[in-house]
């Protein structure tokens, strides 16, 4: 793993924590902690969903660093 792929993964883990902590607030429901987005769940399958978190971290990762750049781009900042 390169320092890209922890960085979006680091960032896509961020992403994910805010929308779930602030969807799970509004629903009242139970609340994930960060580590459990970043690395998986505490009681999962160590392989299976460490491999699961780091894809979808790094895919929504990918998606905010480019939203991010094309807003950056089309206000000229």
């Amino acid at each position: 793993m390169g320092i890209g792929s922890g960085l979006l993964n680091f960032i896509g883990a961020v992403v994910r924590w805010l929308y779930g902590t602030i969807w799970r607030s509004i629903a009242g429901r139970d609340k994930f902690t960060f580590n459990e987005y970043l690395n998986g769940p505490k009681d999962g399958d160590a392989i299976f969903d460490t491999m699961e978190h780091e894809f979808v971290n790094k895919i929504v990762g990918m998606i905010t660093l480019m939203l991010l750049c094309f807003t950056i781009i089309k206000l000229g900042l």
